[in-house]
């Protein structure tokens, strides 16, 4: 493997990609032209010092899910994803495998939606990228790796703990989502990861077993979730999942119903764990810690984030809840 023109490869794409571009704050004064390693590790979910040990020859052999993480923090072009795959030593994934390349359409929605938790899993539903109100919504995901990425392994091994489901609830979300994988295993017979998860799905969990073997239908009802959150307490929102036609992503996005209770305190948790609206959420947070420590009801002057409404015809909207 040509570690160092990986290592190369790797600095010189990171300096082309500004801050801004990465959604990120510009963080004043800076000595690098583009993305320090740190916000690099950041976006792509992997340690700063890993990524130094990469550019500078010192790691071998990164796996595919590393590579696949540099090149979406990274914003390669489909050409350039491919060749970072072949410097790390590895062919770029086959049409046969699920696709997990964000398309430019993505990547600007997330850009402009700052202040609504959003993410994008894979066909799989493996979690490809997630924005800080969804990080702060629903846990940071920076440290999960492997399985611990996958929203069905979640669900099944007990690791979604902050979504509140009655055992009938449950039970019809899981067999919705086996129905799911089983179809996205038909769709994609040649893939090895995805017949890796089935196979440690059902080595782990009977109740993911036995729904797999009875062959079960599902199918997602529009509904509500309730998120029990750490901080702001419980809170219930509307979660949408948009199916992008032609790359197989799903886009998850929570609201609420402007002008409630669950409104404010999803304002009020985003504004606790700030993204990258800089001074106005500082002093967003502190305006409303003191409104709710003197016993007062949340409110601010910040406006509510509005459902977004999408003209564009590739992406379409279902009402599939995802545990």
């Amino acid at each position: 493997m040509g570690t160092t023109e990986f290592g190369r490869a790797l600095h010189r794409w990171r300096d082309r990609v500004s801050p801004e571009a990465a959604g990120l704050p510009p963080g004043g004064q800076r000595r690098v032209p583009g993305l320090r390693r740190e916000e690099l590790a950041q976006l792509a979910g992997i340690s700063a010092d890993y990524i130094t040990r990469l550019e500078q020859g010192r790691a071998t052999n990164p796996s595919a899910q590393v590579i696949e993480a540099l090149a979406r923090a990274l914003r390669l072009s489909a050409a350039e994803r491919a060749h970072l795959f072949r410097l790390g030593g590895l062919q770029p994934p086959r049409a046969e495998c699920v696709p997990c390349e964000l398309t430019p359409s993505v990547r600007r929605m997330l850009d402009r939606l700052t202040g609504t938790p959003v993410a994008v899993f894979d066909a799989a539903w493996t979690l490809l990228v997630a924005n800080p109100p969804y990080a702060a919504l629903m846990g940071d995901p920076a440290g999960w790796n492997g399985h611990e990425r996958n929203g069905v392994w979640r669900n099944f091994l007990g690791l979604s703990d902050r979504v509140r489901l009655t055992p009938e609830s449950r039970h019809a979300l899981q067999a919705a989502l086996v129905a799911d994988l089983r179809a996205v295993t038909a769709r994609y017979p040649g893939d090895q990861r995805l017949k890796r998860l089935v196979a440690d799905l059902r080595a782990h969990s009977d109740k993911f077993a036995e729904l797999w073997e009875t062959g079960v239908a599902g199918h997602h009802d529009a509904a509500r979730k309730t998120i029990v959150h750490p901080d702001v307490g419980t809170v219930t929102l509307d979660c949408d999942v948009l199916n992008v036609a032609g790359s197989d992503l799903r886009i998850m996005v929570y609201t609420a119903e402007p002008g409630t209770e669950d409104a404010e305190r999803l304002e009020l948790l985003t504004a606790l764990h700030p993204s990258d609206r800089g001074d106005q959420d500082s002093a967003t947070s502190a305006r409303l810690k003191r409104r709710t420590s003197s016993g007062k009801s949340v409110s601010s002057s910040v406006s509510d984030p509005s459902p977004f409404t999408f003209t564009t015809p590739s992406i379409t909207v279902s009402n599939q809840i995802r545990g």
